[in-house]
Formats: structure tokens, C-alpha cells, sequence
């Protein structure tokens, strides 16, 4: 069985079309709407294609309508795409992201799954790095196979007390460097993270014509192109979780 895995599509139709494996079970991990300009598309391809989604932060607030204050970086970001994302979305897409439940856990070809967007603690905004030790806790007494999580951004697997953990990374938003969208394909017991070039500038098209924000767009151009945050919008008031160097900066934790 060939399971495509998908997380943080976060509202970029060009990158999730421009994935194009074969599958035999779609599963999502979450966050298809903010920052990027297409939503309701993404959402009605996810809809159609997956056959087990599970709630996002992001997804929760663009359901909720949940207010985001910030000054720059991701949270500036949330900020500024947040009502955009409400306002491009149909009543009856809205309804979909509210009803999506925060786990999900199923067997597929003998193998039991979990499906979390961040981790089994704290479903939706715990954030949860590669390493084994971060992990050993939360999953111990934890029976399954498989535990899909995203939220990072990063794509990663590991294996830990009999469970393999599958971070597919971004599908639309990558924040390690690598400006292609991320997925994972689960081939009987072959796990492979992947990469798939889109058309940035069809993205940064949609960007141009649906966020008037022009510090907003700006930024967003050089997340997309670049595949992280550029140091210069974490400068000044704006940089988060310490992360004042480099670039792209890391994923950030409070803002994914």
C-alpha cells in the first residue's frame, strides 16, 4: 500500500498540485489555510483527495476567526493572512476546518497509525524537534506503528520505542532552506521524504493580487523563494524564540 502524506499546505495551490505521485491512501496532518493566497482551493483538493485529515492550528484559527497580534516575522504574517483567509473561504469550507478533529487513528495494510499536526501531548501547538529523547516520553505506552505529526515545517523520521514518527515537512511553507514543497510516501515498510520543484511565481502571483500589505508581500517573496525567514524580518523588534542570526531563520515554535 502507498500512502501519500501531506502537512502545512497552508493555502499554496501551485505547490500541492505540483505533487503528482501515486497513492493508494492520501492522509493530511493539517494546516492548509494562512499565509498563502489560495485556501479554499487547497482545502477542496484535501477534501477530495484525503482520506484522513486532521485539525491545525492554523485550521482552527481560520475557523474560530482567532485574532493574531505581531510585529514581524510568521506571528506578522498569521497576522496579516488570517482575515484574508476567513474572507476567501466559503461558509461550507470554514465548516470543514472546525470539524476536522485534532487526532485521528485508523490501520492501514496491518500497520496502526496516529495522526497528529503537532504531537500526542498537545495536538496542535506543541512544537517537536528531531530528537529521540524529546520523543520517548510522549510516545511511551503509545501502541502504533506509524505517528504522522507536521507543524515544524521540517521534515524528519525517526524511530522511537517501536513507533515510527514521519514528519513530512512543508508542503507549501518550508522553512529549512530547501524552497520546494515536502512530502512523505509510505511504500509498505519504505519510508521516503521527497521534494518536488512548483512555479513560485504562480504563488507569488496570487500573493500580489490578495494581500495589500506590501511589507506582508514582500516578505512572503522571500519566505517562498528562499525556503525560510531572511534574518532581515526578525530584526528591529520582530525576531522570535532568540533566532537574531542566519538565514533562513528556523521554524518558530509560538508562530507555526
Amino acid at each position: 500500500m502507498r500512502v501519500l502524506v501531506l502537512a502545512d499546505v497552508h493555502g499554496n495551490r501551485a505547490a500541492l498540485e505540483a505533487i503528482r505521485e501515486p497513492f493508494d491512501v492520501c492522509i493530511c496532518v493539517g494546516d492548509l489555510v494562512d499565509y498563502g493566497p489560495e485556501p479554499g482551493p487547497c482545502i477542496d483538493w484535501v477534501r477530495e483527495n484525503a482520506a484522513h485529515c486532521v485539525r491545525g492550528n492554523h485550521d482552527h484559527g481560520v475557523a474560530q476567526n482567532v485574532e493574531v497580534q505581531g510585529a514581524g516575522g510568521f506571528r506578522y504574517l498569521t497576522a496579516i493572512t488570517r482575515p484574508l483567509s476567513v474572507s476567501a473561504i466559503t461558509p461550507d469550507q470554514r465548516r470543514y476546518l472546525a470539524d476536522l478533529p485534532t487526532s485521528r487513528m485508523f490501520t492501514l495494510g496491518g500497520k496502526r497509525f496516529m495522526v497528529v499536526h503537532a504531537t500526542p501531548r498537545d495536538p496542535m501547538e506543541e512544537y517537536a524537534p528531531s530528537e529521540i529523547n524529546f520523543w520517548k516520553p510522549r510516545l511511551a505506552g503509545l501502541k502504533v506503528d506509524y505517528l504522522l505529526v507536521g507543524h515544524t515545517h521540517q521534515p524528519y523520521t525517526l524511530q522511537v520505542n517501536g513507533t515510527r514518527v514521519v514528519n513530512p515537512g512543508s508542503v507549501g511553507l518550508a522553512r529549512d532552506g530547501d524552497p520546494r514543497a515536502a512530502y512523505a510516501i509510505i511504500d509498505d515498510d519504505d519510508v521516503q521524504l521527497k521534494r518536488v520543484e512548483y512555479d513560485i511565481a504562480d504563488t507569488l502571483r496570487a500573493v500580489d493580487a490578495l494581500i495589500p500589505d506590501a511589507t506582508a508581500r514582500q516578505i512572503l517573496t522571500d519566505v517562498f523563494r528562499t525556503g525560510g525567514m531572511p534574518t532581515k524580518w526578525l530584526r528591529n523588534g520582530a525576531a522570535q524564540n532568540g533566532h537574531s542570526n542566519g538565514t533562513p531563520a528556523p521554524a518558530e515554535p509560538d508562530a507555526d
